[in-house]
């Protein structure tokens, strides 16, 4: 079994190349075209390249031919290989079983609250929420729309998603509210 760092670009790169050989651009194509780019990073092309550079380094991917279609660059086109198959099924069992500590931004900008006074605070929270419910009304017509014509099994992590978004408004609804009524202070001498 490889000992390739496990990241979920390079979980998506082995699952979609494990469906069809192809080539990165395709890789990036289709993580978009299925919406995979609200849960996996490929905002920047160059870290696709990256990941596939690591996956052939440890033998998770191997390259199956490099062609030119006319007026077009030359393409590589990778395949999996059986360690990396293996790898993609190990860590999908791993990712799907055990919690993992994740860093994201807003838990952090919580954290360090007190930097802002309270009704800066409060202003950056209602816009989070302007941005939260247009997000999960965005999210709730994707399912709606995709399902019908795709099977609930291609959905989950927009229902995970869904879940997720629902649970963070009613926080930061319950928060902007306690800031407002003043359930929440900062102590004197603290506010900026």
């Amino acid at each position: 079994m490889s000992s390739s760092r496990r990241s979920p670009l390079a979980m998506a790169v082995l699952a979609l190349v494990g469906e069809a050989p192809m080539h990165a651009y395709r890789m990036q194509q289709l993580i978009k075209e299925r919406h995979k780019d609200e849960v996996v990073n490929v905002a920047q092309r160059n870290s696709v390249y990256q990941t596939i550079d690591r996956l052939l380094r440890d033998g998770l991917l191997k390259i199956r031919e490099t062609a030119r279609e006319e007026n077009r660059p030359e393409r590589t086109v990778y395949e999996l290989t059986d360690s990396g198959r293996d790898t993609l099924l190990q860590w999908m069992r791993t990712m799907l079983s055990t919690p993992s500590r994740e860093f994201p931004e807003f838990p952090a900008a919580l954290a360090f609250l007190p930097v802002l006074g309270p009704s800066d605070a409060r202003e950056a929270l209602e816009q989070r929420l302007v941005a939260l419910e247009a997000k999960l009304s965005a999210l709730e017509t994707n399912l709606r729309e995709g399902s019908k014509f795709l099977p609930r099994l291609f959905q989950i992590e927009d229902e995970y998603q869904r879940e997720v978004l629902k649970a963070e408004l009613a926080y930061v609804r319950g928060l902007v509210s306690d800031l407002r009524d003043e359930e929440i202070t900062w102590p004197k001498g603290l506010v900026p």
